[in-house]
């Protein structure tokens, strides 16, 4: 039986050096699940996988685009699934490894078909948001779906956009497309969580961000300066180092700051992953017993 393995769990976890463990037992490639590691200048804010790391397993999804490129969920479900098919053909199991839940859930329960917004009315609907606020936006939401206005975040502008975009675009309501199906797929999904005390993960947590710092990131950071406006540095690490370099907030302030937003992250992390009792939770340590799990299957 073909079998897809899902290493997930919060940022810092341990899933990176895990997973290459697991994946040369396994004689597996790594399908990453991080929708920032996708993009190839975001290296060190990341934590993506090191040079020594992507040489010991070949990794997918890593690096493979630049901030300026448009992806979605629903993209990523098909990107990926089209790689699984081809990658099946030599291999019995794949691993899957990344703490995105969105990108995770896109594979494993599939997404709902939304169409994908052409840039005319992406760029339409962003000049709305800027000239009018997002006052406006919910208003017109209420006027063109009243029913996805009476559940979405009011306050999440992305979502308030994006529900606006499929409306503006296909002239039905973005609830028309919100069907919510689990998709059957043609292969057995194993979920394997990780996770830690959360003492513990705290404690990695502050560390992971002093190594960045140390790694480069601030340089990093300052290279992707004429992009801050794109959504994909909509991202822990770099907003709060913007505003460092804009001379809102001192540096100590900024870690400090990074660190508080990363923990309140990896909370809803373990928030949405707990809400799925099909996953089976580890501490990273017991290495042994994950493999152990893996090869009992039956």
């Amino acid at each position: 039986m073909k079998t897809l393995v899902v290493l997930l769990g919060p940022t810092a976890v341990g899933k990176t050096e895990l997973s290459i463990k697991l994946a040369e037992h396994l004689q597996s490639p790594i399908i990453s699940a991080d929708s920032r590691q996708l993009f190839a200048e975001l290296k060190i804010g990341t934590a993506a996988p090191t040079p020594e790391q992507l040489a010991r397993v070949k990794h997918y999804f890593i690096g493979t685009l630049h901030l300026t490129d448009y992806y979605s969920a629903a993209q990523y479900e098909q990107d990926v699934l089209c790689e699984m098919e081809r990658l099946f053909l030599t291999h019995d199991t794949l691993l899957m490894t990344g703490g995105s839940m969105m990108y995770i859930d896109a594979v494993t329960k599939g997404i709902d078909d939304i169409p994908t917004v052409d840039a005319e009315t992406r760029n339409m609907v962003k000049e709305h948001f800027e000239k009018d606020g997002l006052e406006a936006l919910t208003a017109e939401l209420k006027m063109l779906d009243p029913e996805y206005y009476d559940v979405v975040d009011l306050k999440n502008h992305k979502r308030v956009i994006h529900a606006l975009e499929i409306c503006y675009m296909t002239g039905k309501t973005f609830t028309s497309f919100r069907k919510a199906e689990i998709k059957q797929r043609p292969f057995r999904i194993v979920l394997i969580g990780l996770q830690r005390p959360r003492e513990e993960l705290f404690y990695r947590i502050g560390l992971r961000v002093d190594q960045m710092i140390e790694e480069g990131l601030i340089e990093e950071v300052k290279s992707v300066l004429p992009y801050r406006e794109l959504n994909s540095l909509n991202t822990v690490g770099y907003k709060e180092l913007f505003q460092y370099i804009d001379g809102e907030w001192n540096l100590d302030m900024a870690i400090e700051k990074i660190k508080r937003n990363t923990r309140v992250y990896a909370k809803k992390q373990m928030t949405w992953f707990k809400k799925n009792e099909n996953i089976k939770w580890f501490h990273p340590n017991e290495s042994d017993a994950i493999i152990e799990y893996i090869d009992n299957l039956s």
